[in-house]
């Protein structure tokens, strides 16, 4: 009984345990599922998003939330491809402007929460609409082709049987798990989500630390979009559409806390491949894919129940 108080209180184990019983059912199902290029697809098919979530991990756990990363990457993308194509800038430049317009978004986004009160989830969601007309504007609704050779060698490269993107998250989401467990900056990250006041009266310049974590998530939305350019190989407008839902419900099933303070990108990690394992079992399944949107959000509202429940369960 002691055992499984202690596995309860660790988060992971209660995201872990569900992965492990949706893969054995569909594996059950059609044993056709943990086949190597049917993993491969899987861990592709995460990549973008699961880059995004490694950001929106820390913000959410330090207290805010951002509902513009999708439209964020696909205005870096435009931005990038823009300007390697009609202005001729280097790839390296290129791709340099589209990370800077992502850091601008997340500032933009966490002064307008922070110094001036503005609700993250109204200011987010007014940089989302911002972002994308932004998109269109740049692009005129039309594809921006071609992109420079070194990028569509770089999207075309599959080293492992996956891509660079995917080695690209694997080895964001290791750093920021990293930094967020064992860094000064990362105990501030928890310290100001769990409660900001106090984070403030010991020190901590929880203003600056929420618009890092801004800043950070705009910059992750920018190197997904930038990297499905590459993989495109085009600047597509359509870039993102629908991110934003995908990084939260991956977050918040991988048990990062809405109200601040908890989470892990392990936990992210861990949550995206619970909707990558059920969006895909349903499809080698047979199932209609429009149940895939229900399944995920039937997990996403049971993740949040579960969050809620362990903390009723510390506090008493």
């Amino acid at each position: 009984m002691k055992f499984l108080r202690k596995l309860w209180a660790i988060p992971e184990a209660g995201i872990f345990v569900p992965l492990l019983v949706f893969t054995l059912v569909f594996f059950c199902l059609n044993q056709s599922f943990l086949e190597p290029n049917s993993v491969a697809a899987m861990l592709r098919a995460m990549t973008f998003v699961g880059i995004i979530a490694v950001g929106q991990t820390w913000l959410m756990i330090a207290g805010g939330i951002d509902l513009s990363v999708g439209s964020v990457a696909g205005l870096c993308a435009i931005v990038s491809s823009w300007l390697m194509k009609t202005q001729g800038l280097p790839v390296e430049a290129g791709l340099l402007a589209g990370l800077a317009v992502g850091f601008m978004a997340g500032l933009v986004n966490g002064l307008i929460v922070v110094r001036f009160g503005i609700p993250a989830f109204i200011a987010t969601l007014g940089m989302l609409y911002v972002a994308r007309g932004l998109n269109y504007l740049l692009c005129q609704g039309y594809p921006i082709y071609p992109i420079p050779d070194p990028l569509k060698d770089l999207g075309r490269a599959e080293p492992l049987g996956l891509s660079w993107a995917f080695v690209a998250f694997v080895l964001l989401a290791g750093i920021g798990d990293f930094a967020l467990r064992r860094t000064v900056y990362g105990r501030m990250v928890y310290a100001t989500g769990g409660n900001v006041e106090v984070a403030r009266i010991a020190g901590i310049n929880t203003a600056w630390v929420q618009i890092g974590c801004y800043m950070l998530t705009g910059a992750m939305a920018a190197v997904a979009g930038m990297l499905l350019m590459s993989q495109l190989n085009v600047g597509q407008p359509e870039i993102g559409v629908g991110w934003e839902l995908d990084v939260i419900a991956s977050v918040v099933i991988g048990g990062v806390s809405l109200f601040g303070g908890v989470g892990t990108v392990v936990g992210t990690f861990l949550g995206l491949l619970i909707m990558q394992v059920v969006r895909s079992g349903l499809v080698v399944t047979g199932v209609n894919t429009h149940w895939q949107t229900v399944a995920v959000g039937v997990i996403m509202v049971t993740a949040v129940g579960v969050d809620l429940l362990r903390r009723r369960t510390k506090i008493s």
